[in-house]
């Protein structure tokens, strides 16, 4: 095998590596009684950031496993008084690895900071920021000013990295029942139980 081959191989490798820590961070929100979606965003090969879901710990809906890693950047940049271009810049060059496609919220966000790509494990049906319901991924290419406050850019999306494995996490999740889900206000009727 040469020397070209094998850069390839390890090439198409690359977003299984940090797939796995995404999925680490999943299942230590499965663990938690969270929706189990883990998150890791990397620069230049190197994790920089990870979250994961802890709208339940928290009692805070946006606390999402994306949302949690770029607060993390951010205060971390705040704290070393990182101009705004100086973040944009750094953002432009990292991806996210994440088990369920982000939100329309985490999209949305993502879209705002300027990340450069995202990968991420299975399709969310519901709330897919990047092609299930909205496409906010595949907009302009530049940032959109609205104002003069940034509103967001595209960036590459790429779905279904060990989508299965993702998949089997939603399932123990809604396997084992959520304590945290609120009750239903009215009881069903005979008709809507058929």
């Amino acid at each position: 095998m040469c020397i070209a081959s094998l850069y390839f191989i390890l090439l198409d490798m690359y977003p299984f590596f940090f797939f796995s820590f995404s999925y680490s961070g999943a299942k230590l929100a499965l663990d938690s009684l969270e929706v189990p979606v883990g998150c890791v965003i990397v620069e230049d090969g190197k994790v920089i950031a990870s979250g994961r879901n802890r709208t339940n710990e928290t009692r805070n809906a946006t606390r999402h496993a994306e949302m949690e890693a770029i607060d993390t950047l951010l205060e971390q940049w705040r704290e070393k008084r990182l101009s705004t271009s100086e973040v944009a810049e750094i953002f432009s060059k990292c991806n996210l690895y994440v088990t369920c496609e982000p939100c329309i919220m985490c999209a949305a966000a993502l879209s705002i900071v300027g990340i450069e790509e995202v990968f991420y494990g299975c399709a969310n049906d519901k709330f897919g920021g990047c092609g299930s319901i909205l496409s906010l991924h595949s907009s302009s290419s530049e940032a959109l000013m609205s104002g003069g406050v940034p509103q967001g850019k595209g960036f590459k999306c790429t779905g279904g990295i060990m989508a299965s494995e993702a998949v089997s996490l939603f399932r123990n999740f809604y396997e084992q029942g959520n304590p945290n889900a609120p009750k239903p206000h009215r009881p069903l009727t005979h008709q809507a139980i058929q």
